[in-house]
C-alpha cells in the first residue's frame, strides 16, 4: 500500500510566531512537507537562526525580524516573505500575546488592552489584507489549480476565544475577532480559492503557558479541565494546521477547528 503525503511541495508558507513553541513546530512540519518557509521572530535571534538552519537552511527556511504590533508591520512581513521566494501560498497567523497576571477588567489598564490589540487582531489585519492582495496577484497571472484552490490561511484562535477566560478579557476578546474574522474571510474569498480556517487550541505546553501549566497548584487543576486528561504539545496543534493547509482539506472553509482535548465541551 503506498502512504497519503502531506505535500506541499512548490508552496510558499508564512508562519508568524515561528521561533518558539506551536510556531516552531508548525515550521518543521511545513518544511517536512516540502513547503519554503518564512517565519518571523522579535527578539530570539539566536533561536530563531538555528531553527532556520535544523530546517535546511536560508533556501528553505527564511527567518525574518519583524514585531508584529501594526497592521503597517503584517504587511511590512508578507512583502519580505514574497521578496524571499518570489510568491506566497500559505498564511498561518500564530503569533500573539497572552499578559499572563489576572487583570479585572475594572482595573485592567488602557495601555494593556490596546497592546492586546495591536498584537493580537491589528497585525493580523495587516497580514491577512497584504496576504489576499498577494494571492489575488498570483491568481490572475496563473493558470487555475488543481480543485480550484488558490491558497490557504489558518488564524490560530483559542478556547477563550469561544467562551472568554476571567481576568483576561483583552486576550479573549482578541481571539474571539479572529473566529468572527474566519468566518467573514470565508464567505468572502471561498468563491476565490482562498480557504480560510481557524485552529483553536486550548492549553499547550508551551513557553508562554509555562507558568501556568507547571505551577505546583494551578497545573493540576488545568489538567482536571481536560477531559484527554493532559496539555496538548506544540506539534498536536501543528499537524492540524498542516492539514488544513493541504488539497485534502480543500472543502473546509470557514471552520473554528478545537484542539483542546475536549476542554471546551465541558467547560
Amino acid at each position: 500500500m503506498h502512504g497519503i503525503a502531506l505535500n506541499l511541495e512548490g508552496k510558499v508558507a508564512l508562519i508568524t510566531g515561528g521561533s518558539r513553541g506551536i510556531g516552531a513546530e508548525t515550521v518543521r512540519l511545513f518544511t517536512a512537507a516540502g513547503a519554503r518557509v518564512v517565519f518571523n521572530y522579535r527578539q530570539a535571534q539566536t533561536r530563531a537562526e538555528a531553527l532556520s538552519a535544523e530546517c535546511g537552511g536560508t533556501e528553505r527556511c527564511c527567518a525574518v525580524q519583524q514585531d508584529l504590533d501594526s497592521p503597517a508591520a503584517g504587511q511590512a512581513l508578507v512583502e519580505a516573505a514574497v521578496a524571499a521566494f518570489g510568491r506566497l501560498d500559505v498564511l498561518v497567523a500564530n503569533h500573539g500575546i497572552w499578559p499572563p497576571q489576572e487583570a479585572p477588567i475594572a482595573r485592567m489598564t488602557g495601555e494593556q488592552w490596546r497592546r492586546t490589540m495591536a498584537v493580537n487582531l491589528d497585525a493580523v489585519f495587516g497580514l491577512v489584507r497584504a496576504a489576499v492582495a498577494q494571492l489575488e496577484r498570483q491568481a490572475q497571472s496563473a493558470a487555475p489549480a488543481p480543485g480550484g484552490l488558490t491558497g490557504h490561511i489558518v488564524l490560530i484562535s483559542s478556547t477563550a476565544g469561544q467562551r472568554g477566560e476571567a481576568f483576561h478579557a483583552d486576550y479573549a476578546a482578541s481571539k474571539g475577532a479572529l473566529i468572527s474574522l474566519t468566518k467573514s474571510l470565508s464567505s468572502e474569498l471561498a468563491p476565490q480559492g482562498i480557504r480560510v480556517n481557524c485552529v483553536a487550541p486550548g492549553w499547550v505546553g508551551t513557553e508562554m503557558a509555562a507558568p501556568a501549566v507547571n505551577d505546583p497548584v494551578l497545573g493540576p487543576r488545568i489538567a482536571a479541565t481536560i477531559p484527554v486528561g493532559r496539555v496538548a504539545t506544540p506539534r498536536e496543534i501543528a499537524g492540524p494546521v498542516l492539514f488544513l493547509c493541504t488539497p485534502l482539506a480543500g472543502s473546509i472553509s470557514g471552520e473554528v477547528l478545537n484542539v483542546n482535548g475536549g476542554s471546551v465541551l465541558v467547560g
